[in-house]
């Protein structure tokens, strides 16, 4: 006997999730707590990044204190390094003070030097007039002092010869100036107001003197005249503008 079973239908719907409803309380006061993290982390790491910057002073006002404060250095655990700084300054020390004398006395050297070859040149010059006779000019010149309107002239003369005499004689000084746009030359004159300037040598003579202008003067150059006693005719005659 055969029975036959008939399978009832399947009835296939979808799944449904239920989930708790959560009011708005709760999400207010996730919300809250989670910003009171953030402030706490935020708070944290500013605490942090405040203390490594005060280390950081504190380990570079330890450094400046080595340097430039022997007394707190030796008072510090680092006596060793203290004292092996202390050394270095002092040769730093030294080392400077040594340069600057030795840039000093190069200096004077140099200035030395120049003299010997300003004297050298001076007596080669010397010794080469004496194989002539007469009167020469050494050295003219002409330059503006640190004080405006001022000047100061210089002026070396040699007289050679084998067995040459006292010379006896003047100079005369003549200035060529340029002021309110007008040209003009101005005689100069010594302490008694008069324009000769005796001179009595016998190898070579030497002059320095100064002479003053209005600040609105240009100088354009000076001239030097040197008379014997008794001649009207000057034997030797030179200008020279000032030097810059």
């Amino acid at each position: 006997m055969i029975k036959l079973f008939q399978k009832k239908p399947q009835i296939l719907s979808p799944r449904v999730v239920i989930r708790p409803h959560r009011s708005w309380q709760f999400h207010l006061s996730t919300a809250v707590t989670v910003c009171s993290l953030l402030a706490l982390l935020s708070w944290v790491m500013y605490e942090a990044g405040k203390q490594a910057a005060n280390d950081h002073h504190d380990t570079a006002e330890e450094k400046s204190t080595y340097l430039f404060d022997p007394g707190s250095c030796q008072q510090t655990k680092k006596q060793q390094l203290c004292i092996q700084i202390g050394d270095l300054a002092q040769q730093l020390q030294i080392s400077t003070t040594a340069s600057q004398n030795l840039a000093e006395e190069v200096k004077s050297l140099a200035s030395e030097n120049d003299q010997l070859k300003e004297k050298l040149a001076f007596f080669q010059h010397l010794v080469a007039s004496n194989t002539k006779s007469g009167i020469s000019i050494y050295q003219f010149s002409l330059k503006e002092t640190e004080t405006p309107g001022k000047y100061r002239y210089a002026l070396t003369l040699i007289q050679g010869g084998e067995r040459p005499s006292d010379f006896k004689g003047n100079l005369r000084f003549k200035v060529k100036m340029t002021q309110n746009g007008q040209s003009k030359a101005v005689p100069l004159t010594g302490k008694n107001a008069k324009q000769d300037f005796p001179v009595h040598f016998k190898f070579f003579h030497r002059l320095e003197e100064n002479f003053e202008v209005a600040p609105d003067t240009t100088i354009e150059n000076i001239q030097v005249q040197i008379y014997k006693n008794g001649d009207k005719k000057p034997l030797v005659t030179e200008t020279v503008q000032p030097a810059s």
